[in-house]
């Protein structure tokens, strides 16, 4: 009698021992199986937290979609206090969403993506819709970087807990057990919920999520031979008709009158049942992951006490798992790439960024994989990093495999809708294809309906790390009341019994060009351009003298013309876009300068000789307190030359982000309201984001605005004109909505502009 109650005394003085293992009894083997559940999965994270304490050691780990996933990771060496951490700072929602950071678009794409607020594939002229939300990618690109050190463990029983998980073969319905492979790659399709996130394929089969067909997988787990199984269960019962509010509710809502009926019998096989109370949260709720990791930490320890008579069975002490190496840098020397058809590799490779045999850090390749997931030209980016022997050294050399799924769509339409107070009210119909005439090619064209009818037309090749080359042709045009004197000054015709003018103004610019990019936020292009300009006045045939003759103004249809010249010319562009946001930026540097040689036109107005046009601008974005940031950015443009063209003469004032020809926004001033040969220009706004995507706005500029400022110094003075700005931004699913009111003190009336979708 004394000696048993000794020896038992002795098991529990040793479990305080930390960090120090006893004999285990091998006739105990424990395993763990983690249910699937979406964001419910996060208790799993809890309830290992208190197994962990309680000294249980877990000898085989079975996992189906979210449990799949922190099974995974458990069972490859991350602790559930590191579990915690990696979960707590990682924003899941936004990565289900697959929302890729701005940078991570070339230029053309840039703009594509700022331009319209629906997009449609549109294959054989039939507007479909995509097959999920979300690709993915982000996720995958999380659990590969996470599982990194066991990257070269193909079978899964020699993961530090032998692990496996279920998916679901979408073609047969089977059930198939993942315990061999790449372990990112299996847990995500064992986690890919269908319409949620695209099909996974391995090995030939196409996956969604194991829980379409076994959601807690104890069976499989107990022919691995456990003898006691702990089971975590995130799953919910069927919901009333008032919870089904979104489609994955009711997807899951469908899915569960199978598993629900099976839990019964699962159950009762289950040694030590672990039942998180997560009714109130639903799949998607990952927002709220702090408060299910603690309900799941709250379920656990009511099963403290049964937990820990499992370690006192089992011999073992409170476990430290030992920390996986970070990972501090990657050096790849092969680079395999599968499944591209319609692409190159050149295309690939340029927007992979990456150079063989140099050493990145795994962020510099996963932006690399952003940077050709923006693209959308792949429905799945998938990739493995494994070691292999050196043919010519001992040591190994790091591959990555590059597994590609093209984008079926070819084809797309889109659609958008704006107003602002010069071009007014508009919406856009865009018809884009690619792979036209070339691999790596890309065919857009824009058609305005509105005040103002107008097109852009845009071909490009892009050939990675290679110069790309392309076509763009914009037809713009717009009318507006502008002050009379601008006219009289730049063009002969005076007449001092008016004030305002309504302006017709009409402009079609032509571009071929070739262009080179570093790192999708840097380009340099070179072209030639064609411009042609129309400028006329409806206003000024009624009030204009005759002509000595006796014959009314040259006019079309009742217009005087200004201005009706062809221009052709040379150009380079210089730019840098690292801003996080077009409209509303918080970070990043912008720089965008370009140089105009023009050496031929048609002359309408008989005083063209050859000139030069340069033009600058730079900006800064950063935050300087919570939901608080600033906007610094200044310009200027001149002319060399003495051509007394003035029509491209720059002109500022009204608000906007994408004005065409030489305007320039000014604060303070109507559209159209300064005007010279040259400028400089300094702004700044303040922006406080109060609450998600509302923004308050202030914002201030200050101009030199005249002819031949830098060639007289008279840029370097106190500025001439400034003006000032409060409004309200708001970031909706059409874009950006702003209302401004700005003032200048050199004027007596102040302006309201008004936004309302993406510029274009």
């Amino acid at each position: 009698m004394y000696k048993k109650i000794l020896i038992l005394l002795f098991a529990i003085l040793g479990t305080t021992t930390y960090g120090q293992a006893l004999q285990t009894n091998d006739s105990i083997k424990v395993g763990l199986v983690l249910s699937g559940g979406g964001a419910k999965g996060l208790a799993h994270i809890g309830a290992l937290k208190v197994i962990e304490e309680s000294g249980v050691k877990i000898d085989y780990i079975a996992g189906t979609s979210m449990g799949a996933i922190i099974g995974a990771l458990y069972a490859a060496g991350y602790s559930a206090k590191e579990l915690d951490s990696i979960f707590n700072t990682t924003d899941i929602s936004q990565l289900i969403q697959d929302n890729l950071p701005r940078g991570a678009r070339n230029f053309y794409d840039k703009e594509d993506n700022e331009r319209y607020a629906l997009s449609l594939p549109f294959n054989n002229f039939k507007i479909s819709f995509p097959s999920a939300i979300s690709s993915g990618q982000n996720i995958y690109n999380l659990l590969a970087e996470l599982l990194y050190p066991v990257k070269d463990i193909n079978d899964f029983n020699n993961l530090p807990i032998p692990f496996f998980c279920i998916a679901t073969d979408i073609e047969t319905g089977e059930e198939v057990l993942l315990n061999k492979g790449y372990l990112p790659e299996a847990i995500m399709a064992s986690g890919t919920f269908p319409s949620l996130f695209e099909p996974s394929e391995i090995d030939g089969r196409i996956l969604i999520d194991g829980g379409v067909v076994n959601n807690y997988p104890i069976k499989r787990l107990k022919n691995m031979g456990a003898t006691v199984i702990i089971g975590v269960d995130v799953q919910h019962g069927l919901s009333k008709r008032e919870n089904l509010l979104s489609a994955t509710e009711v997807l899951l809502q469908i899915n569960n009158y199978r598993t629900v009926a099976a839990m019964k019998e699962k159950v009762a096989e289950t040694d030590i049942y672990i039942k998180p109370n997560i009714d109130n949260f639903s799949v998607i709720d990952f927002a709220y992951g702090k408060t299910i990791i603690t309900n799941g930490e709250k379920a656990a320890m009511t099963k403290y006490d049964d937990l820990k008579k499992l370690a006192i069975k089992q011999n073992t002490t409170s476990l430290k798992i030992k920390p996986l190496e970070a990972i501090d840098s990657l050096q790849i020397k092969n680079l395999i790439i599968e499944g591209n058809k319609d692409y190159t590799r050149a295309y690939i490779k340029g927007k992979l960024r990456l150079n063989l045999d140099e050493k990145i850090t795994f962020s510099k390749l996963q932006q690399g994989i952003n940077n050709l997931a923006a693209t959308n030209n792949f429905k799945t980016i998938r990739y493995k990093l494994f070691s292999q022997e050196s043919i010519d050294s001992d040591e190994s050399e790091l591959n990555f495999k590059l597994t590609l799924k093209e984008n079926k769509n070819k084809m797309f339409i889109k659609m958008g809708a704006h107003y602002d107070d010069l071009y007014k009210s508009a919406a856009i119909i865009n018809l884009t294809k690619k792979n036209i005439f070339l691999q790596d090619d890309v065919g857009s064209f824009d058609f305005i309906l509105g005040d103002n009818i107008r097109y852009k037309i845009e071909y490009y090749v892009d050939k990675g790390f290679y110069w790309s080359f392309g076509f763009k042709s914009i037809y713009n045009t717009f009318n507006s009341e502008i002050d009379y004197d601008i006219i009289k000054s730049n063009f002969e015709v005076p007449n001092d019994n008016i004030n305002n003018i309504n302006l017709d103004v009409i402009n079609l610019t032509n571009q071929m060009y070739v262009q080179t990019v570093w790192n999708e936020e840097f380009s340099l292009s070179l072209g030639v351009e064609h411009r042609f300009l129309k400028l006329s006045s409806r206003t000024l045939v009624e009030n204009v003298p005759e002509n000595p003759d006796g014959n009314p103004p040259s006019n079309d249809n009742f217009r005087t013309i200004l201005e009706k010249s062809n221009y052709y010319s040379g150009f380079g562009k210089l730019k840098l876009d690292t801003y996080n946001d077009k409209y509303f930026p918080t970070k990043g540097l912008y720089f965008n300068g370009n140089f105009h040689f023009y050496m031929l036109s048609s002359d309408y107005n008989n005083n063209f000789k050859e000139f030069s046009i340069t033009q600058g601008n730079m900006g800064a974005a950063f935050t300087i307190a919570k939901n608080l940031s600033i906007n610094l950015e200044t310009g200027g443009g001149f002319k060399l030359g003495t051509s007394n063209v003035r029509s491209l003469d720059y002109i500022l004032g009204g608000y906007g982000n994408d004005l065409s020809n030489n305007f320039i926004p000014f604060l303070g001033y109507d559209f159209l309201s300064l005007t010279g040969n040259s400028y400089i220009k300094a702004y700044g706004r303040l922006d406080y984001e109060f609450s998600p995507k509302n923004h308050l706005l202030f914002a201030a500029n200050y101009a030199n605005v005249a002819d031949d400022i830098y060639r007289t110094a008279n840029w370097f003075t106190v500025p001439n004109y400034s003006g000032y700005g409060i409004g309200y931004g708001l970031e909706s699913f059409i874009g950006p909505i702003q209302v401004v009111y700005s003032w200048s003190p050199e004027r007596t009336k102040g302006n309201f502009f008004f936004s309302l979708g993406y510029w274009f």
